[in-house]
């Protein structure tokens, strides 16, 4: 097993690229191990809708990234204070689906540490009931990526904050909300140390009886790839909001001059389809915001740049621009 030195880099969207470079492009002949740490931001899953998933004014307010990773699972939030390890190897249909083969040895580890944890349930890491792991892999058909996160001393308030955690999930769960059923590690630990700390014995401990372990550091034209990678797909709202299947929105609100009533089609993270009904009063025909609407970007920036172009009081009476952009962002 070769660690691969990530040079303490904390940008959620070059770690990712640096992830998947290493599966497409490192020797096949080797597995390797990823330890990184990003700033706070979203990490949402390959098949996820990401504007179901996150509360964009929230993270919009408080500069948190929204990045989508190549495996599937749900979204997570990252911080200072979550360590995220990746184990890259060679496609083994036993091992595909496999959780507990992976996880194992950071267990192990865990256990050594006086933390007694196990895997329990599909894919999540406990400590007696209390998840402080997910984990998720992905297949290149070749390669494979095992990866998960450890909530060693993470804002845990963040989590419910910044995500938009659907109630059918708690209950599936038996909790009553995201922070009754996730905790810290070190809240477990006798000793309290930093994560960086953390990070070290995380790693001695995997070295132990493997002789074979080695470290590696990546060139400069190694990382100039993995800069060009992030660039084109990680840095992109295409990847990051717009890589989604198609999906309905529908969302209404009663105001002064009437209900509203929005109910929108996307489709590749674009409006396909924009449809406006209520029992308000207009001068001009709704149908005219509705193409105006079609084929842009269903996010925030691109609607209100639409909006700013129209006298909204043709169409609906006394409304302000900012009430009319809130249909479509529930959170706002």
């Amino acid at each position: 097993m070769i660690y691969v030195d990530n040079e303490n880099i904390n940008d959620p969207r070059l770690n990712l690229a640096l992830e998947e470079y290493i599966a497409r492009h490192f020797d096949p002949k080797n597995d390797y191990l990823l330890f990184y740490i990003n700033a706070p931001s979203i990490i949402i899953g390959k098949n996820q809708i990401t504007i179901e998933e996150v509360n964009q004014a929230y993270i919009d307010r408080h500069d948190i990234q929204v990045v989508r990773r190549i495996s599937g699972g749900g979204a997570v939030y990252h911080d200072f204070g979550n360590l995220n390890f990746s184990f890259i190897t060679n496609h083994d249909v036993k091992k595909l689906h496999n959780f507990k083969k992976f996880t194992a040895p950071v267990i192990k580890v865990l256990d050594e540490m006086g933390i007694s944890a196990e895997l329990k349930g599909r894919n999540d890491i406990l400590i007696g009931d209390k998840k402080i792991s997910g984990t998720a892999q992905f297949s290149t058909g070749k390669r494979m990526i095992s990866h998960g996160t450890l909530l060693y001393d993470t804002d845990l308030g963040e989590v419910t904050n910044a995500l938009n955690v659907k109630q059918s999930k708690l209950e599936s769960k038996g909790h009553k909300s995201v922070r009754s059923r996730v905790a810290n590690i070190c809240e477990f630990l006798d000793e309290r140390i930093e994560i960086s700390e953390f990070r070290k014995r995380l790693l001695e401990g995997l070295y132990a009886g493997n002789t074979a372990f080695t470290k590696y550091q990546l060139s400069t034209k190694e990382w100039e790839a993995v800069h060009q990678l992030k660039k084109e797909k990680y840095d992109t709202w295409d990847w990051n909001y717009g890589r989604a299947p198609k999906f309905n929105f529908q969302n209404s609100a009663r105001f002064p001059i009437g209900e509203i009533d929005i109910r929108i089609l996307v489709e590749k993270g674009r409006i396909k389809e924009a449809h406006i009904f209520g029992d308000f009063f207009g001068k001009n025909s709704v149908a005219e915001i509705e193409s105006k609407l079609h084929g842009i970007p269903f996010e925030k920036q691109a609607i209100d740049h639409v909006l700013k172009g129209i006298d909204l009081t043709q169409y609906f009476g006394n409304i302000e621009h900012q009430a009319f952009l809130s249909l479509f962002f529930q959170n706002d």
